[in-house]
């Protein structure tokens, strides 16, 4: 089961994910069912994550470490490290190599957590690593990963998740200010989510703020519950 559009802070991302998190990219290391990315699309973000008009997610790569007066934005994003190590861009692009070449039947599997505020996240979802391109940014090479949003279920089955199921970090933000980072009916500022006040069931919308708030778990089971009682 999916736990999309939790809010969590910094500190409850690492205990769930059992790591600390301060690399932005973690390629699984064979332990783990998956790997996990770290996005963010404020306006002091470090890199330029997006999405395309099919809901895909569009990842930069990362820059190379912050050694020996190097201006990072001025060189190639690195495939490998000094010692010919894969870096994280290196494992995750031989990950979309090897599918989009049949090496590999089924895609990596990728956990993404978006940066809502300071120390506030939000968890995206599962996607699938489908492909990878080098670009110019007109100063140097930066990687861009192509991601596809998915619905895991049991026994590791995926299906694809309509893109406008997603809500979009740029309306996250908007909620996130307007609600003043608590939920709207209780005033909780503990187990929050995102929520649809038009379910996306009956018609409701992801793509603007108008529709969407912040729920506590108690207030969203609440109405979940009130939701059943009128159908039944």
């Amino acid at each position: 089961m999916q736990d999309n559009d939790k809010i969590i802070s910094y500190h409850e991302m690492v205990a769930i994910e059992k790591m600390a998190l301060q690399r932005g990219m973690v390629f699984s290391d064979g332990k783990r069912k998956y790997s996990i990315l770290l996005m963010s699309q404020r306006k002091d973000a470090m890199y330029n994550d997006d999405f395309d008009e099919n809901g895909n997610l569009i990842y930069e790569g990362h820059n190379a470490k912050a050694e020996n007066g190097i201006d990072q934005k001025k060189i190639d994003q690195p495939l490998e490290t000094s010692s010919g190590k894969w870096t994280e861009n290196g494992k995750f692009y031989k990950a979309a190599m090897d599918f989009k070449s049949d090496i590999r039947m089924i895609p990596e599997l990728v956990k993404v957590y978006e940066k809502i505020d300071s120390g506030v996240w939000s968890t995206k979802g599962f996607f699938k690593l489908i492909d990878v391109k080098q670009i110019s940014d007109g100063k140097r090479n930066v990687f861009k990963f192509y991601l596809k949003p998915v619905i895991t279920k049991i026994f590791n089955r995926t299906e694809d998740l309509p893109f406008n199921r997603l809500i979009p970090t740029s309306v996250k933000v908007k909620v996130w200010e307007r609600d003043r980072g608590k939920c709207v009916l209780c005033g909780a500022i503990e187990n929050l989510h995102y929520d649809h006040e038009l379910p996306y069931a009956k018609g409701g919308t992801s793509l603007t703020e108008k529709n969407i708030r912040i729920l506590c778990a108690k207030c969203n089971l609440s109405k979940s519950d009130k939701i059943m009682m009128l159908v039944c």
